[in-house]
Parts: C-alpha cells; structure tokens; sequence
C-alpha cells in the first residue's frame, strides 16, 4: 500500500469495514430463507408475530445517509394484501421487494422503517425522511446505495405513495409500495383507542 496516499488507505479501510458489517449483520435482515434461530422460532404458536417483534427491535446501518431518530406525521403501523393472488413458489433467490400474495406489514418510527411479509418472512429494515408531501428511503441493506424518492398522501386511514425516482431492487420497491394503498392500524380516534371498538385491518395486531 503507497504510504504517501493516507487518503486512499482511509478510504481502504472504511470499505472493508463497511463489508464487515454487511456480512455479518446485513444478510441477517433483507432474507426470506430461515436461519436456524428462525427454524427454532417456528415450534412457538406464533412465529410470524415473534419475527415481528425481532424486526421491531433492530435498528438500520447508515450506509448512505446519517439516521435520523425523529418523529414524524406517518410514524405508525401499516398493512395491505397484495394484488397478487395464489400460492406461492418457493425459490432461493427470490428478488427483494418481490410483492408476494398476503399480508405486508410495515412500520415507520422516527425515521426508521420495517417491513414484514407473514407468509415468506421476508423483511427489510432502513430509514427515512419526510418533508412536506414528500418522503426518502434509503439504508436499505437490499440496496445499500440505493436512495428512493416518493411523495406520500395519508387519507381516509389509508397511506399512499408515488414514486418519483427509485431503482432499489430493480425497482420492485417502488412496486411493492405503490401497489395497493397501505391500511393504517392506527385507531381513528381517543375513544375508539380507548375502547378498541373499532374494525382493525386485516393483519394489524
């Protein structure tokens, strides 16, 4: 290595470290294949909710951009059933993103989100900013360098977005996302959060 370039060994450095990273943490969250703890997970009564709760707990690596813990007017919990129907085939290289039949969850949370397929148990965690109408994804370790651009609407307990630029995942992120609007688990009021007298969507827990 040239020691007259303390530059380029910097730079050296923070990409093997940052490969580190990505081998021992990154795989571990954007996968639909079970690991043995996942396996062991599979004998409890529900081990859809507790891959879940897991996902909740982790916390996105900033690849691209710095995180940022802060709330926002979407944090909250959503779901939909995707368009697509039928059984699904089991494959080992499935793309990421990839919207298969059944129920998606995904939760934004002070600038981080997670989603969650019940059936495959496909997951994926990153962060996100919004400002105005519009909304970024980006550390997705799907797509470490991948940043996403869309404008979001929240109407009638219902989130949608528009993509206006993003290429994660072949694009199927902006698919997945924009498919079908995203059902919110929120209540829609104090009184039926006190009383929970009211319809919860399909896949809210």
């Amino acid at each position: 290595m040239n020691s007259r370039n303390p530059g380029l060994q910097i730079n050296l450095i923070l990409i093997a470290f940052v490969i580190c990273l990505m081998s021992l943490f990154g795989c571990d969250v954007c996968f639909s294949e079970d690991n043995k703890k996942d396996k062991r997970s599979l004998r409890e009564t529900n081990p859809a909710k507790n891959k879940w709760i897991e996902l909740l707990k982790r916390v996105p690596y900033p690849y691209t951009i710095p995180l940022l813990s802060k709330k926002t007017v979407l944090d909250g919990t959503y779901v939909k059933k995707a368009k697509k129907e039928g059984e699904i085939v089991p494959c080992r290289r499935c793309p990421d993103w990839l919207p298969f039949p059944g129920i998606w969850k995904l939760n934004l949370n002070k600038g981080t989100y997670r989603i969650y397929h019940n059936t495959t148990s496909w997951r994926s965690i990153g962060s996100y900013i919004v400002a105005g109408n519009r909304i970024i994804f980006a550390n997705d370790p799907c797509c470490i360098h991948g940043i996403g651009m869309y404008t979001w609407k929240l109407e009638e307990e219902k989130l949608l977005f528009n993509v206006i630029d993003d290429d994660c995942a072949i694009k199927l992120r902006a698919l997945n996302l924009m498919e079908v609007p995203w059902d919110s688990c929120q209540p829609p009021g104090i009184e039926a959060a006190m009383t929970e007298q009211w319809q919860k969507p399909q896949g809210c827990d």
